[in-house]
């Protein structure tokens, strides 16, 4: 016959065992993060927002934990909505279906040339675009906003497409250095990654409009990205960011991603 204590200490151990359980899960923080999208993430977690997600981390005294993912159509609903995972580490500022910080830094797209063609590109109405072989993201299925710019002055005809997603991220920016073509206008954290490779070769200059009238943006504004609801994360992540403001811009610099100044006001963006 068991003895009160033993009862007693029985239900104890179990209770501190549960406790102990829900603790262990409550200090995980469950990043969604693309497998295979550098420079900004891999599951080899190569990329800087894998960085930067395990600075977060440690400021938070959590676990890092990933939820491995291709950031499509319905990733928001179907992962993050569905509580699957409880951080997106770098989304548009204005990204309607999430909750976002404040912005931990901006960039633009950027010309990317060879130095020794000396070309003068800074807007999509430089003269000299007219004749060369222009290089632009593809995504899903669309031309990323420098070449719908392209195709509204007229210069279609001087489009390439690349997919710069998985093995063939730095497609575009090899492109150039090969001479394959003349120029290319690339999201400014993949081109400052990739034209490293080139210093002495390329040259990046940044497209010198925030917005190509009469809507079509250029710079974004970056934040972290949480679920509807969730601000006691998002709280706590503005804490980390202005407290590890520091590490976070020396990671950036680390992967060549060129910047911006941070302004108030960023586009707005609408997804699921």
């Amino acid at each position: 016959m068991c003895s009160p204590f033993l009862k007693f200490f029985s239900v104890a151990a179990c209770a501190l065992l549960i406790s102990t359980l829900a603790s262990a899960q409550s200090e995980q923080l469950r990043v969604c993060a693309d497998p295979d999208n550098m420079p900004f993430s891999n599951s080899n977690k190569q990329g800087f927002e894998n960085s930067i997600a395990q600075i977060v981390a440690r400021a938070l005294g959590e676990q890092l934990t990933y939820v491995w993912q291709r950031m499509g159509r319905g990733f928001v609903r179907e992962y993050l909505n569905a509580g699957k995972c409880d951080l997106l580490v770098g989304i548009p500022s204005n990204f309607r279906p999430v909750l976002t910080t404040t912005p931990y830094y901006r960039s633009t797209f950027y010309f990317v040339s060879r130095r020794d063609r000396n070309l003068q590109l800074a807007s999509f109405d430089s003269p000299e675009l007219r004749g060369l072989k222009v290089g632009v993201q593809v995504v899903e299925e669309e031309y990323a906003p420098p070449g719908q710019a392209l195709a509204r002055r007229g210069l279609q005809n001087e489009i390439v497409g690349f997919d710069t997603t998985g093995n063939g991220a730095g497609s575009i920016v090899c492109a150039v250095a090969d001479r394959k073509i003349d120029a290319a206008v690339v999201w400014g954290p993949l081109a400052g990654y990739f034209a490293r490779e080139y210093q002495k070769a390329l040259q990046l200059t940044p497209v010198n409009v925030a917005i190509d009238p009469p809507a079509l943006p250029f710079a974004y504004s970056i934040s972290m990205g949480v679920r509807k609801g969730n601000v006691a994360l998002r709280d706590s992540l503005e804490r980390v960011l202005r407290e590890q403001k520091s590490a976070i811009q020396t990671v950036l610099d680390s992967y060549g991603v060129p910047r911006v100044p941070l302004e108030n006001s960023v586009p707005a963006i609408s997804g699921n």
